[in-house]
């Protein structure tokens, strides 16, 4: 089997990052390349961490979040980084919802606020329409 060995520019692709960003969690120490001169090179480790990484910050987590969680793995091993997931996935879970069940109070308010006016044009028309 051969080694997952991607450069720079296809990782960008391959994840559609920008180099900035790439280079960004490189210097937070969450991707470590191999290095030849200038040349950054990713493993397979590497695209598995940042696979994690584009996931943690779509369900909301922060960079440090994930950089410490990450940082478990390595330090107290599988169980423990697991039941740490768990942990954070739930205080994550209770916050999307607290936050989805304020985005539907403002949009049953928003449509509530949009019926009025519509109405009210209605019968600003009807008023005009009559005057005329």
């Amino acid at each position: 089997m051969t080694e997952v060995r991607l450069t720079f520019k296809d990782m960008c692709a391959k994840f559609d990052v920008t180099p900035r960003t790439l280079r960004y969690y490189e210097y937070i120490e969450l991707l470590a390349p191999e290095k030849q001169g200038r040349a950054r090179f990713y493993g397979a480790r590497e695209v598995a961490r940042l696979t994690l990484i584009l996931r943690g910050r779509r369900f909301g987590f922060s960079l440090e979040e994930i950089r410490q969680w990450l940082l478990i793995y390595r330090q107290k091993g599988t169980q423990t980084q697991l039941e740490q997931w768990l942990d954070m996935a739930d205080r994550q879970l209770a916050d999307l919802t607290r936050q989805q069940a304020d985005l539907q109070s403002s949009i049953t308010d928003l449509r509530a606020l949009r019926e009025t006016a519509a109405a009210e044009i209605e019968r600003l028309r009807a008023v005009t329409a009559a005057q005329s």
